[in-house]
């Protein structure tokens, strides 16, 4: 779904690794991490993605994700087929980036963001400092919390598709409550949670700017402005 629908974060997230001194390899026959195949269930699928994405990128000292559904998957992928090894060497982005500790200069972006907890990186993860960290040390940028921030935005990998109606309103929910904050932008890790939230904000007839937390640093690290940053979201 990340390539598909949102390739400028996969561009962004390469650059931000290179910025602060990583060896970025992204294999071209990688293919899917089986999610999705979680998702629904489609366990045999499931391993069968996992498996081939273990030979692909097993040789590699991290693996790093920056979808927070992928991510929880391939976390537990000791569980899926016994590739514990492969799964201690999962991390996400901001996971990563804060355990080695800046190395590239960061540059003012002046901009007021709400960062939204996708479910797969807050809950199943327990990842909700490290984004936020990344985002408060970029000069003149400011973090706004959103009200009950523990609550799903309704995407929740498929359960959108499967359950439109409750969906809709936990999705207009989480919109109200990032609008709320008068934040310019809306960051969070999920491509998902990205793409209800932007669509609930336009069904209550105020379109919201999204990015991925990757979007907001490359622009940092990159000396963008916050309209150069608008930019590269679209």
């Amino acid at each position: 779904m990340q390539s598909a629908f949102f390739p400028d974060v996969n561009a962004a997230t390469a650059r931000v690794l290179a910025a602060e001194g990583c060896d970025v390899l992204i294999p071209r026959e990688q293919g899917c991490c089986g999610a999705l195949s979680v998702h629904n269930g489609r366990a045999a699928e499931a391993e069968r993605f996992a498996r081939r994405l273990v030979d692909v990128l097993g040789e590699a000292d991290y693996v790093v994700v920056n979808a927070a559904g992928c991510g929880s998957a391939m976390k537990e992928y000791g569980e899926l087929i016994g590739a514990a090894s492969f799964a201690a060497k999962v991390r996400d982005l901001s996971e990563l980036l804060v355990e080695l500790g800046p190395v590239a200069p960061r540059h003012p972006l002046p901009v007021s963001v709400a960062y939204h907890d996708a479910c797969h990186l807050a809950h199943a993860q327990g990842i909700r400092a490290q984004p936020r960290a990344l985002l408060r040390d970029i000069p003149e940028l400011t973090v706004r919390e959103i009200a009950d921030p523990e609550i799903c935005c309704g995407s929740a990998g498929v359960w959108n598709i499967l359950n439109p109606a409750p969906a809709r309103e936990l999705g207009e929910r989480k919109a109200r409550a990032v609008l709320a904050t008068g934040a310019r932008l809306l960051v969070t890790a999920n491509p998902g949670c990205l793409m209800q939230v932007a669509a609930a904000a336009r069904r209550l007839d105020r379109p919201l700017a999204v990015a991925h937390t990757a979007q907001v640093l490359d622009a940092s690290l990159r000396g963008l402005s916050v309209e150069e940053l608008a930019v590269t979201m679209r």
